[in-house]
């Protein structure tokens, strides 16, 4: 359970750590402020869609998790 609680930290700081080097590479590149700004912007979005996704399969692999426990622990019926 351990491992599956990291590899959700990984991939929020994976796509964290993604979405601010983009934003350092568009700040230093050469093109006008407005082309920068709304690159950034939907980069942005992109980023923070991918990001609620990534929040979601978290939250179906904490749920099916907390399922197994239950079931281990014999507080649930199987396939209920």
């Amino acid at each position: 359970m351990a491992e599956k609680d990291t590899g959700a930290s990984f991939v929020i700081g994976f796509l964290l750590g993604a979405v601010v080097g983009a934003a350092v590479g568009f700040l230093y590149a050469p093109q006008p402020g407005k082309e920068t700004r709304a690159m950034l912007k939907e980069k942005a979005e992109t980023a923070a869609e991918k990001a609620k996704e990534a929040a979601e399969k978290a939250k179906e692999v904490a749920i099916t998790a907390e399922h197994r426990v239950e079931e281990k622990l014999g507080k649930r019926k199987p396939g209920a």
